[in-house]
C-alpha cells in the first residue's frame, strides 16, 4: 500500500468541479500534498450542496463533469504523482423519485428488483412523510393531485413539485374515470409488463399515443374527486404522511433524523456489489488509490462490511472510517482499515491548548450566567430523553415491539422504560457484536451501561431481559434484528443529543463542544498530549489527522482563538457582563422571558469572538451580519429549548437574529470599541495556537489532513459557513511569495508552515509513517508553555518544539513572546539525537549536545521543526 502523506479534502458542488480542481493540481503538489480527498463525486438530488443524498451509486455526477471529468481530474493527479480517495456513502441514498432504485419501489412495492435493497419494514405501507399536514388536510386544500410525470412517462400522484410513480395496478383505475385512448392504452400495457418494459412501454405510449394537454386537462379534472384521489393513494405501496410523524413512526431506517436519506442493506451482498460496482472499477483501474467510509456505525454489520469491502477493493487500497471514537475507546482490532478520519486528534489538541485553571473561572462565572444549563451532565441525560423519547420515538417503539414479543411474560412498559434508560446510559456510539460473543471492549461498555441505567430503576428485570438480547444470549432472528437495531440506533442517539444539542445549549468553552469532544474533562495537559500520541502512533499511526472537516462546529483557527478564552478566562466574563449591560436595549421581552435569554449572550460572544476578522472594516458588515445571524438562528434551533427545527418560534429566532446583527452593526460604536480592544490579546494567543496545532499534526503520529483553504486561516463557522468558496488564487500567490517568515502575514505564515511540514514528510516518508513518538521533557521556569517531542526512525529523527498558553505574553502584531520571556527554558535531548541540526521554519543551525535553548529558538519565531543536517 502506498500511504498518503498528506490530503487534501475537496468539498466538490456550490461550483467546485472536476475540471476547477484540476486547475489547483500544481498549487496542491506545491504545497505537498500527496492524495486529494474528495467529497461525494458519484449522482446525488439535484441542486445537491454535499453529495451525500446520492441517487446512483454507480454513476459520476454529470453536475460535476460526469465521467470526461473525472477521467480528466484522474489523469491530471496522476501526471503529478499524486493519488486520489474518494468519500464513499455506502449506508444511505437519497430517497427520491430521482434515485431510479427507490422510484422502482415506489411503483412496483415488493414485486420490485430493489425492494431489498432499502431497509424497509414491509409488514405496511411504506411511509413518505412529505406532507406539510395530514393527508386529508392536504386533500381538502386541493395539494394532492393525479397528474403525467413527463420526464419517465408515467401517472403520477403529485404534491407541489414532487411527483410519485403509481403502482401499474393503477392505471386501469384511472382510464375508467377518464375517456381517453391514451390512458386506456396505457393501463392495457401495464397490465402486462413490469420493470423496465414497463417504463419504456408507458414513455412509448405516453409520448406517441396522442394529445397529452387533454390527458393533463382530464387528470386535473378528476383530481378534483377528492374521493377518487383517496382512493387511489389507498392503493399504492405507500402512503403519504405529514413529515412530523416521521420521529414516531417511519417505516424505513433513516441517516439520523434526516427522512430524505433512506437506509441501504449493505450486509446483503447483492446489495453490496450494486452500491459499489463503479467504484471497485475504479479502484480497481488505478483511478482511485484510497476510500473514506462515510458513518460506519449505519451499518448493521461494519466489520462484515470492512471484510467485504477489503477483499474487494484489495490490499493497497488506503481506507479510513468515518467513527468518532469516545474516551478510552479504539477502533475495534479486526477492522482492515488504516484508521479514522481523525475526529480523537482534534480531542487530543483541545488537552493541550484548554487552560485548566482558567477553564475553571470559565466555569463560576458560567454558572452565574446560564443557570441549570450549565449542569453538564444533567443535560446531556435531557438531550439523550429527547432522542430517545422524541425525535428516535418510532425507531424506540420498533425495539420495544421486539423485545416484548421475544419476551411476552414481561410488561411492554417495563421494556420501554430499561431500553430507554440504556440508551441514555450508552457511553460510546455503539458495540459491534453481529453474532457471537462480544470483543472485551463491547463487553466492557454493556457493563458499565447497564450499571448506570440499572441505578435509574426500580425493577431491574425487563433490562436484565434488554440485556441478554444485546449479549447476544437469546438465540433466533428476531433477538439478532434487536441487536443490530439497537446498534444502529445507539449512533444516532448520541450524535443529535450530544453534537447537535448538548452542544449548542452547554456553552461554557465553545472551542471544547467539537465532534468527538468532552467538554467537561478538565484538560490533561502535555502528559495527557504525549500519552495519546503514544497511543495513536501504536494503534492507528496511518490513520488521518484532522483539526477541521466538513462537519466539525468551526474553522480550525477559530478553534485556536477560542481555547485562548480558557487563559484569559477573568478578562472575558467581566467582558461578557459588560457587553450584555451594553447590549440590553437590544433583548426583547416575550411571553416566555427575555429574548436571547443569558446563556444564547454568552454563546453569541463567544461565537463572533472566534470569527472576528482582525480588519474589521465598519463600512463593510454585511457578509459577516448574514454568516453570524444564520448561525444565531441555527444554534437556537439546534439547542431545541424555545425554537428547534421541528416547531420554530419566528418570534423568539427574529429576536435571536435581531440581537447577533446589532453586535456587528457599525453603529454600535461602545461595544465595538469595547469589544475590539478586548479581542486584542486572544487574537495574538489565537495566531499562535493556529501555527502549534498546525505544527503538531504535520509531525504527531497519523496523515495530516487539510480542509481546503485552512492552509491559510479558516475562520468558518459551522456548515453551511465552512462550505464558502474558498479564495485559491490568493493562496496560490502566497505560496509564490519568497524572503524570510518575519515578513509574512500571518494566514501566509501558516501556508508557509504546511508547505515545509508537508514536503518534510515527502522527503522522509518512513519517519512520519513508521517511527516512534517520543515526548521529550522541557525544562525551566517557561516548561509549562512548551510541548517538545521527536519523532525517530532508525537514525532519521525530526524534533518538535510548540508554544501553548500565550496569552497576554504577545506584543499586537508579533507571534512569538521573545528570548527574554523564555529565561532558562530548555529541551532535552537525548544522546542519539546530539548531532548538529538545523531548524527548518528559519533555517538556523542549532548547536549539538543534549538540551536546545528555547530561548533563541523560539524567542524569534513561532515555532520549532528541528532536523538533523
Amino acid at each position: 500500500m502506498t500511504l498518503p502523506t498528506a490530503t487534501y479534502r475537496i468539498q466538490f458542488r456550490n461550483g467546485m468541479t472536476f475540471d476547477r480542481v484540476c486547475d489547483l493540481i500544481p498549487y496542491l503538489k506545491t504545497l505537498g500534498i500527496s492524495h486529494l480527498y474528495a467529497s461525494p463525486i458519484f449522482t446525488a438530488v439535484s441542486g445537491s450542496t454535499h453529495g451525500y443524498d446520492v441517487t446512483n451509486a454507480n454513476d459520476i455526477d454529470p453536475a460535476l463533469g460526469g465521467r470526461a471529468g473525472f477521467d480528466r481530474l484522474t489523469e491530471t493527479l496522476a501526471s503529478a504523482g499524486m493519488g486520489l480517495i474518494l468519500d464513499i456513502v455506502p449506508n444511505h441514498m437519497a430517497a427520491s423519485p430521482e434515485n431510479g432504485w427507490w422510484r422502482d419501489v415506489l411503483t412496483f412495492g415488493r414485486q420490485s428488483a430493489y425492494f431489498n435493497h432499502f431497509d424497509i419494514d414491509w409488514s405496511e405501507p411504506l411511509t413518505l412523510p412529505q406532507l406539510g399536514r395530514d393527508f386529508e388536510g392536504a386533500l381538502a386544500d386541493g395539494e394532492l393531485r393525479i397528474t403525467i410525470d413527463e420526464m419517465h412517462g408515467n401517472f403520477a400522484f403529485g404534491y407541489f413539485e414532487t411527483l410519485l410513480p403509481l403502482h401499474p395496478g393503477s392505471y386501469g383505475i384511472i382510464a375508467s374515470q377518464l375517456d381517453d385512448p391514451v390512458a386506456t392504452r396505457m393501463a392495457e400495457a401495464a397490465a402486462a409488463t413490469s420493470g423496465e418494459d414497463f417504463n419504456r412501454a408507458m414513455r412509448d405510449i405516453l409520448f406517441e399515443g396522442g394529445d397529452r394537454a387533454v390527458l393533463r386537462q382530464k387528470l386535473e379534472e378528476v383530481s378534483s374527486d377528492r374521493d377518487f384521489v383517496r382512493s387511489l393513494h389507498e392503493a399504492q405501496h405507500w402512503r403519504l404522511t405529514h413529515w412530523k410523524e416521521a420521529a414516531r413512526h417511519l417505516s424505513y431506517r433513516r441517516f439520523f433524523e434526516v427522512t430524505g436519506l433512506v437506509g441501504i442493506r449493505v450486509e446483503d451482498p447483492p446489495v453490496f456489489e450494486d452500491m459499489h460496482r463503479l467504484m471497485i472499477e475504479l479502484v480497481r483501474h488505478g483511478k482511485v488509490q484510497g476510500l473514506r467510509i462515510d458513518h460506519v456505525d449505519g451499518l448493521a454489520e461494519p466489520t462484515a462490511y470492512l471484510d467485504r469491502l477489503r477483499e474487494a477493493a484489495g490490499p493497497d487500497t488506503y481506507i479510513v472510517v468515518e467513527k468518532i471514537l469516545g474516551t478510552g475507546e479504539v477502533l475495534p482490532e479486526s477492522w482492515p482499515v488504516a484508521g479514522t478520519t481523525g475526529y480523537e486528534f482534534i480531542a487530543a489538541l483541545s488537552e493541550l491548548f484548554i487552560d485548566g485553571a482558567g477553564l475553571r473561572i470559565l466555569d463560576d462565572a458560567y454558572r452565574g450566567v446560564a443557570g441549570e444549563t450549565a449542569n453538564l451532565e444533567e443535560g446531556r441525560r435531557i438531550a439523550k430523553r429527547l432522542m430517545v423519547e422524541r425525535n428516535f420515538a418510532g425507531e424506540t417503539d420498533r425495539l420495544v415491539s421486539i423485545a416484548a414479543g421475544i419476551f411476552p411474560e414481561v410488561k411492554r412498559g417495563e421494556i420501554a422504560t430499561a431500553l430507554s434508560e440504556l440508551l441514555i446510559a450508552f457511553p460510546v456510539y455503539r458495540t459491534y457484536g453481529d453474532g457471537g460473543p462480544l470483543s472485551w471492549q463491547d463487553s466492557a461498555v454493556l457493563a458499565a451501561t447497564a450499571s448506570q441505567a440499572m441505578a435509574q430503576l426500580d425493577d431491574r428485570r425487563a433490562c436484565d431481559h434488554v440485556l441478554k438480547l444485546l449479549e447476544g444470549k437469546v438465540e433466533g432472528d428476531a433477538a439478532h434484528d434487536f441487536r443490530i437495531r439497537f446498534q444502529q440506533l445507539s449512533g444516532p442517539v448520541m450524535a443529535k443529543a450530544t453534537e447537535d444539542t448538548l452542544f449548542y445549549r452547554y456553552n461554557r468553552l465553545l472551542a471544547a463542544n467539537e465532534v468527538g469532544g468532552e467538554p467537561g474533562k478538565a484538560p490533561g495537559g502535555p502528559e495527557e498530549f504525549h500519552r495519546r500520541m503514544a497511543e495513536r502512533a501504536r494503534l492507528q499511526p496511518h490513520g488521518l489527522s484532522a483539526s477541521a472537516t466538513h462537519d466539525t462546529k468551526r474553522g480550525e483557527d477559530a478553534r485556536a482563538r477560542l481555547y485562548a478564552l480558557s487563559e484569559g478566562a477573568d478578562v472575558f466574563a467581566q467582558a461578557v457582563e459588560r457587553w450584555r449591560d451594553m447590549n440590553r436595549p437590544w433583548l426583547k421581552d416575550l411571553p416566555d422571558g427575555a429574548a436571547p435569554e443569558p446563556n444564547v449572550e454568552w454563546m453569541l460572544y463567544q461565537a463572533l469572538a472566534g470569527i472576528w476578522p482582525e480588519d474589521f472594516d465598519r463600512g463593510q458588515t454585511e457578509e459577516l451580519r448574514e454568516r453570524f445571524t444564520d448561525y444565531a438562528v441555527k444554534s437556537v434551533r439546534e439547542a431545541k429549548l424555545r425554537s428547534g427545527w421541528t416547531e420554530q418560534d419566528a418570534a423568539y429566532e427574529e429576536a435571536v437574529a435581531t440581537y447577533a446583527a446589532a453586535l456587528v452593526s457599525p453603529d454600535n460604536d461602545v461595544f465595538l470599541e469595547d469589544f475590539e480592544r478586548v479581542l486584542q490579546p486572544f487574537i495574538a494567543a489565537g495566531y499562535l495556537n493556529s501555527l502549534s496545532q498546525t505544527l503538531l499534526k504535520l509531525t504527531a503520529p497519523g496523515i495530516p489532513d487539510i480542509y481546503q483553504g485552512a492552509e491559510g486561516f479558516d475562520f468558518s463557522l459551522v456548515d453551511p459557513d465552512n462550505r464558502r468558496p474558498v479564495d485559491h488564487q490568493r493562496l496560490t500567490a502566497w505560496l509564490d511569495e519568497a524572503g524570510p517568515i518575519a515578513k509574512l502575514q500571518a494566514a501566509a505564515l501558516k501556508q508557509r508552515l504546511v508547505g515545509i511540514g508537508l514536503q518534510l514528510r515527502q522527503r522522509h516518508a518512513d519517519l512520519f509513517a513508521g517511527g516512534d513518538y517520543l515526548p521529550l521533557k522541557v525544562t525551566g521556569n517557561r516548561r509549562d508553555h512548551v510541548l517538545a517531542f521527536a519523532r525517530v526512525h532508525q537514525s532519521d529523527f525530526a524534533i518538535i518544539a510548540a508554544p501553548r498558553l500565550m496569552f497576554g505574553w504577545l506584543d499586537p502584531g508579533v507571534l512569538f513572546a521573545g528570548p527574554e520571556f523564555w529565561e532558562d527554558t530548555a529541551v532535552a535531548i537525548p544522546s542519539p539525537l546530539h548531532g548538529p541540526k538545523a531548524d527548518l521554519v528559519t533555517g538556523k543551525t542549532i548547536e549539538p549536545g543534549g538540551s536546545i535553548s528555547i530561548a533563541p529558538l523560539l524567542g524569534s519565531q513561532p515555532v520549532g521543526l528541528i532536523t538533523p543536517i
